[in-house]
């Protein structure tokens, strides 16, 4: 797309840029999460905000670029709260308590990143891909876990030789599946997962299975575990 010169507002003041942008990428988070990558316009988005469509080009370059700066923004607060999180005075078992309980804080009240991130996967990941910023970000929490249960296992609270990545995952799956699947979920089995009522029950679950899954002796008959970069 051919460059866009910046817009000037009637009163001859150019916007304040970082707002600008700021509200433009809180409409779009809301109407790529309502309607999907295919289903949300940047005209809609445009006329939600006090901007123009072309000011929208100028400043991200179309829909695509659009929707990839939405994802940037909306995995780096995640990866921010990773970053911040301070469970090194912790035992390991409170400390792993520590992090699953963050993600499940932030996926409670971020429902739009967990339909992005739903989205993004219909898509095959291909502006995560592609994304400079998040294409091989990986997550601060990794890092956490590793030296979670390096000290679980020299103390001899975790008896089981669990990799990273895949507790990583089992954390993630129990808390995107609460969100996402809230509505299909009640509708079969009439439970609201995200009933207010049951939050800390829920939240504890997730804390107990982590434990239990930590401190489990599956030696016999236990496939290897995998090797690589992804190993605690």
């Amino acid at each position: 797309m051919a460059s866009v010169d910046e817009p000037v507002r009637p009163d001859g003041h150019v916007r304040d840029t970082a707002r600008t942008k700021a509200e433009i990428l809180d409409v779009a988070t809301r109407e790529f999460a309502r309607a999907g990558y295919d289903g949300a316009r940047v005209d809609e988005i445009a006329a939600r905000t006090r901007t123009t469509k072309r000011m929208i080009y100028y400043y991200f370059g179309g829909k695509e670029q659009l929707f990839t700066a939405v994802l940037e923004r909306a995995y780096g607060v995640i990866l921010e709260a990773e970053r911040r999180l301070d469970v090194e005075h912790l035992d390991p078992a409170a400390a792993i308590r520590r992090l699953a309980e963050l993600t499940f804080d932030h996926h409670e009240q971020h429902p739009d990143f967990v339909r992005l991130v739903s989205i993004e996967n219909i898509h095959g990941a291909e502006h995560i891909a592609a994304s400079r910023k998040l294409g091989r970000i990986g997550s601060p929490a990794l890092d956490v876990i590793r030296r979670i249960l390096a000290a679980g296992q020299e103390s001899g609270l975790f008896t089981a030789d669990v990799d990273a990545v895949d507790l990583h995952a089992m954390i993630a799956s129990f808390c995107f599946f609460r969100v996402a699947n809230r509505h299909t979920f009640g509708a079969l089995f009439g439970r609201d997962l995200a009933d207010p009522a049951r939050r800390e029950h829920y939240r504890t679950v997730l804390g107990d299975m982590v434990i239990s899954y930590l401190t489990a002796d599956r030696s016999a008959g236990r496939a290897p575990a995998p090797t690589g970069p992804g190993r605690s």
